[in-house]
């Protein structure tokens, strides 16, 4: 006589025995109970604390989560769709269109983690999906804020992914999408950040400024506007003490190209003769 039928039937008798036992002690209500409260379910999965920016969401994980498929973009978007602070900024419009919250914004991972911190590799992870996924015809009607323009070119892509201040996923984006409107070389460095920029820190440990002694500061420097009117000879000069006259011993007729004259290599407001100028 075969065993197996009554084995499978005795395993399936606990289950359900077991099952019906914690239905109960969870729910005391009954079936109508477990239904509505979302305790059960809940319980069988403990994913981790949120963080202090999502901790009045504890206890409705409806809010973020759809049953079977987990976190829902959708319901990201419906919560932050109108963080104009968020959608205003060039650094961060693409958050308008890239429809990959949890790719990078990612919770359960406790109550000090900061879920707004960049991670530049996942950027360009989502990039590339969307890069590999999306059709010739697409593709074409892309917009400006779509992440995929974000790219390196193709050919400046695989030059890039040995950098080595940058994860090969890094290397693949483009930082002047992001980060040209805050080139403090304005252009006179070219466009290419990563030649001397990492990822980790924006500042370069191994930079090492020109002798105070140099001359030739427009190389990399570039007076800011008010230097070419007026006010640099009605106020920037007279601030210096270096007017135009011609018997000055350090300046005599200062020209807008002559930084060394009035500035110091420890900080541009740290005026020659003046000290530290407060300048607005």
């Amino acid at each position: 006589m075969k065993l197996w039928p009554f084995v499978i039937a005795a395993v399936a008798l606990v289950v359900a025995l077991f099952g019906g036992f914690y239905f109960l002690r969870v729910h005391p209500g009954g079936l109508r109970s477990g239904v509505l409260d979302k305790t059960a379910w809940q319980r069988m999965a403990v994913p981790g604390a949120l963080s202090n920016a999502h901790a009045f969401l504890e206890h409705n994980c409806a809010a973020c989560h759809t049953p079977v498929t987990g976190a829902d973009d959708i319901k990201c978007i419906g919560c932050h769709a109108n963080d104009e602070a968020l959608l205003q900024r060039q650094p961060t419009v693409f958050h308008a269109t890239i429809g990959s919250c949890a790719s990078c914004h990612g919770e359960h991972q406790g109550v000090d983690t900061h879920v707004g911190e960049m991670d530049h590799a996942k950027l360009a992870k989502i990039a590339l999906t969307s890069l590999t996924t999306t059709s010739p015809q697409s593709e074409q009607k892309r917009g400006s804020t779509d992440l995929v323009t974000w790219l390196r070119p193709h050919q400046d892509m695989v030059a890039a992914t040995s950098h080595p201040q940058l994860t090969p996923l890094e290397a693949t984006l483009d930082c002047r999408t992001c980060h040209g409107t805050k080139d403090r070389h304005v252009g006179l460095f070219g466009g290419d950040c990563a030649a001397c920029h990492g990822t980790a820190a924006w500042t370069i440990a191994a930079f090492r400024h020109p002798s105070p002694r140099s001359l030739d500061c427009a190389q990399c420097h570039q007076a800011p506007p008010s230097h070419y009117m007026e006010h640099f000879n009605m106020v920037s000069k007279r601030v210096a003490g270096q007017d135009n006259d011609a018997s000055s011993q350090c300046c005599g007729p200062v020209q807008v190209n002559q930084c060394y004259r009035c500035h110091q290599t420890t900080s541009w407001n740290d005026i020659k003769g003046v000290g530290w100028y407060k300048h607005h």
